[in-house]
């Protein structure tokens, strides 16, 4: 009865009338079927968060981890895809239906909803990736993790290269929203322009959105207009629209969360890489060996190897900007250089 009723509270905490609406799972069945076939395997559920399972980003890097974890770690996981905030409750009480052993929420627009689960389910275990809600004025619940990244590392990395690499001394960045983990690329991104070149033109717009592609290719083809000739953009779809405007000007873009040179080999020059892989497979790692450090913020950055540039900054950007750049990132990962 307990558990019953907490599951009618969390739905209708979030106005849901019915599980109908669960986003779609390529396995979720399948691990239904496993949970019940083999109580005893370790088990992971992962909500995605906005933009599907191929959106060259979270989720997509957060699924690569859960695959390593499949296959190494031999524990049973799936995943199911959210088409609008309505769905996270659900989803996330489908993996409680399950007994998921650990649940892992993609992104801060899954938050809410992680929240109130854990909140509701304090037997159970959570993971938040990339949010942090002492940032908010909340508590982390004990029997959450949030998993977040050291944005302004791997930021500082890719504004040293667009600052060499810009010839007309004007660069841009383009963000999804003014939220911590977005303002914090920003932040690292334009003290590594500006530590090499103070006189180069700095230009920042906020598109508040992260899948408006055609509003990103906008936003950048006024800045490219504008004699900016190199633009990093931290915005999910909006990002993949300003990539495409680089494509068709010719100009210089740089990438996000995952090495999105493949979107345009000759445009893309490097990406602001943030390994989500690297976290979840870590994290399950140690959660099923029984550490499960919940109530707090884990850190990944440099020194985890979980941030950093493309492996293909190679293809566009000279050697020795390459190694001066490796120089600096040990600099920071040996506490000899700070980023602000």
């Amino acid at each position: 009865m307990l558990k019953l009723k907490k599951r009618l509270i969390f739905t209708a905490i979030v106005g849901i009338m019915s599980l109908s609406m669960i986003g779609c799972s390529n396995d979720s069945k399948e691990g239904s079927k496993n949970m019940k076939g083999d109580e005893e395997k370790f088990s992971v559920g992962i909500v995605l968060g906005e933009g599907g399972a191929n959106d060259q980003s979270f989720n997509q890097s957060s699924l690569e981890g859960l695959e390593k974890a499949k296959s190494e770690l031999g524990i049973d996981g799936s995943y199911l895809e959210s088409n609008q905030d309505a769905d996270y409750a659900p989803n996330i009480e489908t993996f409680i239906d399950q007994e998921r052993d650990v649940i892992i929420g993609v992104g801060y627009t899954t938050a809410e909803s992680m929240l109130n689960a854990a909140k509701l389910y304090p037997d159970r275990q959570f993971v938040i990736i990339d949010h942090n809600y002492e940032e908010e004025g909340q508590e982390i619940p004990d029997n959450m993790i949030c998993m977040t990244f050291d944005e302004r590392e791997a930021a500082y990395l890719v504004g040293i290269i667009a600052s060499k690499m810009s010839e007309t001394n004007k660069v841009g960045f383009i963000g999804g929203m003014e939220i911590p983990n977005i303002t914090r690329f920003e932040e690292g991104f334009k003290a590594g322009v500006k530590s090499e070149n103070k006189d180069v033109e700095y230009l920042s717009q906020y598109a508040n959105s992260f899948d408006d592609a055609s509003l990103g290719k906008s936003i950048a083809n006024q800045m490219y207009n504008n004699k900016v000739d190199v633009i990093f953009s931290a915005a999910g779809g909006v990002g993949t629209g300003a990539i495409e405007s680089a494509k068709e000007k010719d100009k210089y873009a740089i990438g996000v969360d995952m090495d999105q040179n493949n979107l345009a080999p000759d445009n893309v020059i490097t990406s602001a890489m943030k390994r989500v892989d690297i976290g979840v497979f870590d994290t399950i790692s140690k959660i099923k060996e029984g550490k499960f450090e919940g109530g707090k913020a884990v850190v990944y950055g440099l020194k985890e190897e979980a941030v950093g540039i493309a492996p293909s900054t190679g293809k566009n950007v000279p050697k020795e900007i390459i190694d001066y750049v490796n120089k600096k990132a040990e600099d920071i990962i040996e506490g000899k250089l700070e980023v602000k």
